[in-house]
């Protein structure tokens, strides 16, 4: 046989060089013959099928079946779950629509609490009590009372009282036959 040369990718790059045609020279007159691998199972994989057995296979064919039973579980528990979900959701979003309404009803309390407050200092701003108490003494004949003025009363009911005469000195308001002064 003609002695034939192995070419490595290096040496056509090389020899592709002096070549004008851009193909890689081969020495020898014998056409390389393509190697063919031969086809090999995974290792272990043979063997394992041949060692299972009919019973581990029925088995498995079992285990990987669906009932009507396990099928209708299975829809319950995911049709359980979806409600669930919903419902959650549901009260997630209440919450949050709560919380909202309230942070709106706090700010709201908020500026009526602020008005109020300015409404009242602006009424209390408004009465010089210097004026009221000038006006009573001055032109409405008005006196502080002494120790000797103040008449007690005892009101037999606890309604309110009108005054229609003045009260006297001795605090009876009515004279009966049984009462002595």
């Amino acid at each position: 046989m003609a002695a034939r040369r192995m070419v490595s990718y290096a040496d056509y790059g090389r020899k592709a060089r002096g070549n004008r045609s851009g193909q890689a020279y081969v020495y020898g007159s014998a056409a390389r013959q393509p190697e063919v691998l031969p086809i090999r199972a995974p290792v272990g994989e043979l063997e394992h099928r041949q060692k299972t057995s009919s019973q581990v296979l029925k088995n498995r064919r079992r285990a990987l079946s669906i009932n009507a039973a396990y099928a209708f579980f299975l829809a319950s528990a995911a049709v359980t779950a979806v409600v669930i979900c919903f419902l959650y959701l549901s009260l997630q979003s209440e919450t949050v629509i709560r919380s909202e309404n309230i942070t709106a009803l706090q700010k709201e309390l908020a500026e009526l609490t602020e008005k109020n407050d300015a409404a009242l200092q602006a009424a209390e701003d408004s009465v010089d009590l210097q004026v009221v108490w000038d006006k009573a003494v001055n032109e409405l004949g008005m006196v502080y009372a002494s120790q000797g003025r103040v008449v007690p009363y005892k009101n037999p009911t606890n309604d309110c009282v009108k005054q229609y005469n003045d009260i006297p000195e001795n605090g009876v308001l009515a004279k009966s036959g049984s009462l002595k002064e």
